[in-house]
């Protein structure tokens, strides 16, 4: 047997909001952008070289999935973004006024920051700790 995840569902406010915060701010790809109906969208968004998983926005709709907005986890790291190089990263969410929620460190596992997306949600910048042969 072979499985992969091949989406992960980001529950957004508007389409277009998301996908401008997310290809012009963090420079993700628009993989998809299809109307389903008057208002549904099939939205896929990854990071630039992500050959996996990627993001599919989904706009929310009615009470209980606006309540998720922006706290899709209730207040953890949602998602982890790994970097080839952080401080080219690092800098990049600086110059474009991301919002930090915890300044960079060096930690056993790498360097990483956590940083906050157009709704809140809270994301690690991480590059690893590369391994030695």
């Amino acid at each position: 047997m072979k499985q992969s995840i091949a989406h992960v569902t980001l529950v957004v406010r508007d389409y277009d909001q998301a996908i401008e915060f997310y290809t012009n701010k963090l420079q993700f790809d628009l993989l998809e952008d299809l109307k389903m109906s008057e208002d549904h969208r099939w939205v896929l968004i990854a990071p630039k070289g992500s050959s996996s998983c990627s993001i599919m926005l989904e706009k929310a709709i009615g009470k209980e999935q606006e309540s998720r907005i922006g706290n899709q986890t209730g207040g953890s790291v949602f998602m982890i973004l790994q970097t080839d190089n952080f401080e080219r990263d690092y800098k990049h969410l600086l110059d474009n006024k991301i919002r930090i929620t915890r300044e960079s460190s060096t930690e056993v596992y790498g360097k990483v920051c956590v940083f906050a997306d157009l709704y809140g949600n809270l994301w690690d910048l991480i590059e690893p700790v590369k391994k030695e042969d």
